[in-house]
């Protein structure tokens, strides 16, 4: 299972130490972090990724390293997340093998449609609201686009793009089981009451 919050873990976003930032939003009840750093160097995320791969043992977190298939093998982390741009769903899976949380992201229904054949344990969906944490952001599409994308299978969705605490309720009620998270979590002047407010709405949601 896919837990209902995802922080995404990016220096543009979250500014100072991303290993204290990591045990922040740890301690704050955050269970899966992604690593996103793309302009880095393959040394510097290798290195990187095997800090917040420790971490993630002793604070009891779930790493995901953004597309970068090879670093999340030699780094042990416990998957990768993948966007239409980067390597196969299935050539992921060849490098990080079977046991690997292998995530994709999606725009529009074809591309659900073919995230749908592949081996996928997560499939992201989004832009969901305007985003400013992410250069030339894809269309938005809106919360229909959870809607059906629901209907169409029962595996994992990730919604990500503007998502605030505020709207994380209507987020989870379309059909969502997981919100990914940048912003809304770094600017936060509370973060565990920040963490705390999206794992209600997902709990409500589920109750309804």
């Amino acid at each position: 299972m896919i837990p209902p919050l995802y922080a995404i873990l990016s220096p543009d976003v979250f500014i100072g130490s991303l290993d204290d930032w990591a045990r922040r939003l740890a301690e704050s009840g955050v269970r899966l972090i992604e690593y996103r750093d793309k302009p880095a160097s393959s040394a510097h995320l290798l290195d990187a990724a095997r800090r917040l791969v420790a971490l993630s043992h002793s604070l009891h977190f779930q790493l995901i390293v953004n597309d970068r298939a090879d670093i999340a093998a030699i780094s042990g982390a416990a998957g990768v997340h993948v966007g239409q741009d980067d390597l196969h769903v299935e050539s992921a899976r060849k490098i990080c093998g079977a046991e690997a949380c292998i995530g994709v992201s999606t725009h529009n229904l074809d591309q659900f449609r073919a995230a749908l054949a592949t081996s996928a344990d997560y499939i992201a969906i989004g832009p969901i609201f305007p985003t400013t944490t992410k250069q030339n952001p894809d269309p938005v599409v809106g919360l229909e686009f959870i809607r059906q994308a629901r209907a169409l299978t029962e595996k994992p969705l990730v919604a990500i793009g503007g998502i605030t605490a505020e709207r994380a309720a209507e987020v989870y009620a379309a059909g969502a089981d997981s919100i990914a998270v940048a912003a809304d979590l770094a600017s936060a002047a509370d973060l565990p009451s920040r963490v705390a407010c999206y794992l209600r709405a997902a709990a409500a949601a589920r109750h309804c």
